[in-house]
């Protein structure tokens, strides 16, 4: 049996979770989910716990019970504490710009860039060079953070470019001086 699968999930005090089938509804301090899942998958909510079930050993079962277990673990955790992507900007006058709720980055092109925040995500600019996506949705939270950093990916040489926080950079060495005479 999954070892992530088998194990329960803790629903904390002040999240309500409302199951319906294969569909599972969490609403917390923090906001609100909804996901539908594989209706094979047995789904059960006991003593402030979730419980995912699969009907069978076979290989389809058993790839969807652990990832059901964890992306219904994500939704209670995102209404509870919510998540957070840190992004670094590293180059000489790379910066980020607050404007409302959006940010504009200026990254070495003619022009800066705007990048409108969805709804359900904040974007927040702390420094001019370090910037926050949070929100409540763990994959919508990834997703704009990778799209913020693929506007100015990292580049080898000098290391230029928008980055996770923390993220290392492999650095390549530049033309040998002299090299071909």
């Amino acid at each position: 049996m999954s070892r992530v699968g088998r194990q329960p999930i803790p629903v904390p005090g002040g999240v309500d979770v409302t199951l319906d089938g294969s569909r599972v509804a969490v609403k917390g301090p923090k906001g609100a989910l909804e996901g539908s899942f594989d209706p094979e998958l047995g789904i059960e909510l006991t003593d402030g716990e979730i419980l995912v079930t699969r009907p069978t050993d076979q290989p389809r079962h058993r790839s969807m019970h652990g990832l059901t277990r964890t992306l219904i673990a994500n939704m209670v955790e995102g209404v509870t504490t919510g998540y957070e992507r840190s992004l670094e900007i590293h180059g000489v006058g790379y910066r980020a710009l607050q404007t409302g709720k959006d940010i504009e980055l200026h990254v070495g092109y003619s022009k800066p860039v705007p990048f409108e925040a969805p709804p359900g995500v904040d974007l927040v600019v702390e420094t001019p060079t370090l910037l926050h996506v949070r929100g409540i949705d763990k994959q919508e939270v990834g997703e704009i953070a990778a799209q913020i950093r693929r506007v100015r990916k990292p580049e080898p040489y000098k290391g230029k470019g928008i980055r996770y926080r923390g993220e290392q950079v492999r650095r390549k060495a530049g033309k040998a001086a002299g090299a071909g005479v």
